[in-house]
């Protein structure tokens, strides 16, 4: 098994800024790809931002120039870095993972998600 227990969230106003963090543990051989995804209120989950284990990253194109994803591997911990906070940007955030497990399964995995807030 794997978990993902996800920090960081709460209440800030427009243009302050959050750091949310994700730590994976449990039964993990390696993570491929690790990302943060969001659902505001009445709408679907969508991409925020995601990385490689290598690295690479891709984000959606709102929070370009915004927010910023990093990892540490030897962690097992992502981190989204958010600026400039809009009222739109107001939503659960979730923590996903691509893991392989000790005993050779691929998992995907989600976190229990962390509230951010931002206010105008």
């Amino acid at each position: 098994q794997v978990q993902l227990v996800e920090s960081g969230g709460g209440l800030v106003q427009a243009g302050g800024s959050l750091r949310l963090s994700c730590a994976a543990s449990g039964s993990i051989f390696s993570i491929n790809v690790m990302g943060w995804y969001r659902q505001a209120p009445g709408k679907q989950r969508e991409l925020v931002a995601r990385i490689t284990s290598g690295g690479s990253t891709n984000y959606a194109e709102s929070q370009k120039g915004r927010f910023t994803i990093s990892r540490d591997n030897a962690k097992n911990t992502v981190y989204l870095q958010m600026n400039n906070l809009k009222p739109e940007d107001t939503a659960v955030y979730y923590c996903n993972a691509f893991a392989t497990t000790l005993q050779g399964k691929i998992l995907e995995v989600w976190g229990q998600g962390t509230l951010v807030t931002v206010s105008s």
